[in-house]
């Protein structure tokens, strides 16, 4: 089973993500993006592996050849976090976590044909995407018929862990998933 999520910014996807993570009772490979706030603004965001190993993925200050609106994205050292690490999440007997792919994470030619290999493989798998279709990739995964697309709302994302860890987890837990 493959489960993506996807809602509007800040509505609790990540939140989502991590709870679902903790109640799993199979490996969880990947990580999570998390922003970082300074003097109560926005200042960039981290990335956050599931072995509890942070790195910086972008930030307005630095400098990277790399940009998203106001954000220097710094993809050799996003890139240089992730792999070898990330390759095991494609290891049937885990779960792989991925939050987010998004337009951040994408600009990695490198994290873009992972995402390629998540698509096509048989494990499983918890991916968080845009509500907007910003990659060619986030189209496929929602048209591929791979994925079961569930959106987060106010109203579910409450409940959306245990459902996702039932899903992943192969039992009875289909009520109330919803596709976008």
């Amino acid at each position: 089973m493959k489960i993506a999520l996807t809602g509007r910014p800040g509505i609790g996807k990540t939140t989502c993500v991590k709870r679902a993570v903790s109640l799993l009772s199979v490996p969880a490979v990947g990580f999570w993006t998390e922003e970082i706030r300074k003097n109560g603004r926005r200042w960039g965001f981290k990335v956050v592996r599931t072995d509890g190993k942070e790195a910086l993925l972008a930030s307005v200050e630095g400098r990277s050849p790399y940009k998203v609106g106001r954000y220097k994205v710094f993809v050799r050292e996003f890139e240089a976090f992730l792999f070898p690490f990330l390759n095991s999440a494609l290891n049937p007997t885990s779960v792989a976590v991925i939050d987010e792919i998004g337009k951040m994470e994408l600009l990695s030619r490198r994290f873009a044909r992972f995402v390629e290999q998540l698509i096509l493989s048989e494990g499983p798998a918890l991916v968080t995407i845009p509500q907007k279709d910003v990659h060619p990739l986030v189209a496929q995964i929602r048209s591929s018929g791979r994925f079961k697309v569930i959106t987060v709302t106010l109203q579910n994302r409450d409940k959306l862990p245990e459902k996702i860890v039932n899903l992943l987890e192969g039992r009875d837990g289909e009520e109330g998933a919803e596709k976008p």
